[in-house]
C-alpha cells in the first residue's frame, strides 16, 4: 500500500509553513478585498526553486517535441507526482482558489501549448507560463455550451487569407481578466454548411491587448474568490497561422482530444484538492469538539458529534486513498480511463462538501462566520462539483466509458 514517505512529508511540513506564513495572513485580502494570488504565487515559485524546475522540465519537453517523441507517463525510478501533489492538498487546505488559479496557468494553458504546439510556440508562450512570468487562461467554456463544451461551442474561426478572424465570447474564464496569454478554443467556419456540432475544433493563444480581444473585470462568485474569473470577448480578432497551435488545422492531438485529455487531468487532480478541503475541515472539527463546551462537557462527547467526525474520517481515507492510488498507478505509467477520473472527481468532490458542509454543522452559528473559516472551506468546494464537469456530466462520461470498453 502506497504511503507518504519522510521526503513527503517533510514536503508537506515545508509547504504548510508557507501557506501559514504566506498565504493565511493574507486570505481576508484575497478572499474580501479582490487581490489577485498571483504575487504569493511567484513567491512561493522563488521560495522553493519552482521556477527553476519548472525551467528544467519545460527543456526537457522542448527536447522531445524538437526530436519528435511524445511525453509518455510516469516511470519507476522517474519524477514523483507526489510532490505535487501534495503541494495541492496544502494549499486546498487553506484556498482552493489559490490553486485553481495556479493550475489553470501553469497546467491547462501551458501544457495544452506544450502538447499542440511547435517548439517556436512553446518558446514563444509555454515557458513563461511554466515560471509564472505571465498569467495564462484556458478558454473553452461558452454561455450556452457549459457541460456541451465542444459540441455547443459557438466561438467562431473564418478564414481570411492567410489569417483568421475569430469571434465569440467566452465565460467562467480562470485568470480571464488578468490573463497574459490565453488559449481559446474556437470552431473552424469554412463555409462548407456543416452542422455546427460536427465542425473542426481549432486552438489559438492570444495575448492580452491584442484589437478586438476584451477581458471582462472579474465576477462575483459564491466561492474560490482567490481565483480570479471572468468573460472574454472577440470580435473579429486577427490572427495570423502562427497562433494556430501547431500551424495547422488537423495538429496531432486534435483541439477536441486535446481538451478532452485536459478533462481527465483535471478531474484527476480534483480528488486531491477535496482531499485538502477534508482534513483541514476534519482538523478543525475535532479541535472545536474537544473545546468546544455544552452543559459543561465538550461536545465531542455526543454521539451525534462523533457520528459527523467518523463520516469525516471515512470521507478522508476514501479519498487519500484514491490519491495513492492514482500516485501508484502514475508511477507505473498508468493513465487513468475516462471512467477511473470522472469516478475520482465525482466521489470526492461530493464528499468534499458533504465534510464542508457538516462542519458548519458542528460549529454551529460560529460556522456560519467568516472567522472560523469553514464557511470558505464550503463555498470553495461547492464548484468542484461543477467545473471540469459537473456531478451529472461525471455519471454520463462513467457510464458511457464503461459501456464502451
Amino acid at each position: 500500500m502506497y504511503q507518504w514517505s519522510e521526503e513527503h512529508q517533510a514536503i508537506a511540513a515545508a509547504v504548510r509553513r508557507f501557506v501559514d506564513e504566506e498565504i493565511r495572513p493574507h486570505l481576508d485580502d484575497l478572499e474580501h478585498n479582490g487581490v489577485a494570488p498571483f504575487a504569493i504565487m511567484r513567491k512561493m515559485y522563488d521560495v522553493f526553486g519552482l521556477k527553476e524546475m519548472a525551467e528544467q522540465n519545460f527543456a526537457r519537453q522542448l527536447e522531445r517535441k524538437v526530436s519528435g517523441q511524445e511525453p509518455h507517463g510516469h516511470s519507476r525510478g522517474g519524477s514523483d507526482p507526489s510532490a505535487q501533489l501534495i503541494s495541492t492538498i496544502e494549499l486546498c487546505r487553506v484556498s482552493p482558489g489559490f490553486v485553481t488559479s495556479l493550475g489553470v496557468s501553469t497546467g491547462l494553458a501551458a501544457g495544452t501549448i506544450n502538447k499542440l504546439g511547435t517548439p517556436a510556440q512553446m518558446q514563444r508562450w509555454s515557458l513563461d507560463l511554466m515560471t509564472l512570468d505571465k498569467i495564462g487562461a484556458w478558454a473553452i467554456t461558452e454561455p450556452d455550451s457549459g457541460s456541451d463544451a465542444l459540441g455547443g461551442m459557438r466561438t467562431s474561426a473564418v478564414r481570411d487569407g492567410d489569417e483568421y478572424v475569430l469571434n465569440g465570447q467566452k465565460t467562467w474564464i480562470t485568470n480571464g481578466p488578468y490573463a497574459d496569454t490565453i488559449v481559446l478554443y474556437a470552431k473552424l467556419d469554412d463555409g462548407s454548411g456543416d452542422e455546427l456540432r460536427n465542425r473542426r475544433v481549432l486552438t489559438f493563444v492570444l495575448d492580452k491587448g491584442m484589437p478586438g480581444l476584451d477581458q471582462a473585470r472579474p465576477m462575483r462568485k459564491m466561492g474560490q474568490h482567490a481565483s480570479p474569473t471572468g468573460e472574454v470577448f472577440l470580435s473579429d480578432v486577427r490572427v495570423g497561422r502562427d497562433r494556430l497551435l501547431g500551424e495547422t488545422e488537423v495538429p496531432l492531438g486534435g483541439g477536441r482530444q486535446s481538451a478532452k485529455d485536459n478533462f481527465v487531468t483535471e478531474r484527476a487532480g480534483v480528488a486531491a484538492m477535496s482531499l485538502g478541503v477534508i482534513e483541514e475541515c476534519l482538523k478543525l472539527c475535532i479541535d472545536y469538539a474537544r473545546h468546544r463546551t455544552l452543559w459543561n462537557k465538550p461536545i465531542g462527547d455526543f454521539q451525534l458529534i462523533q457520528l459527523k467526525l467518523a463520516h469525516m474520517e471515512i470521507a478522508r481515507i476514501n479519498v487519500r486513498n484514491m490519491v495513492f492510488a492514482h500516485i501508484e498507478r502514475s508511477l507505473d505509467g498508468v493513465v487513468p480511463t475516462l471512467a477511473e477520473a470522472s469516478a475520482m472527481k465525482l466521489y470526492a468532490a461530493q464528499s468534499a462538501c458533504l465534510v464542508a458542509d457538516d462542519a458548519i454543522q458542528i460549529f454551529g452559528g460560529n460556522g456560519y462566520i467568516a472567522e472560523y473559516r469553514v464557511e470558505q472551506l464550503l463555498r470553495d468546494a461547492r464548484v468542484l462539483r461543477i467545473y471540469a464537469g459537473t456531478d451529472e456530466m461525471q455519471v454520463v462520461a462513467i457510464a458511457k466509458d464503461l459501456l464502451r470498453s
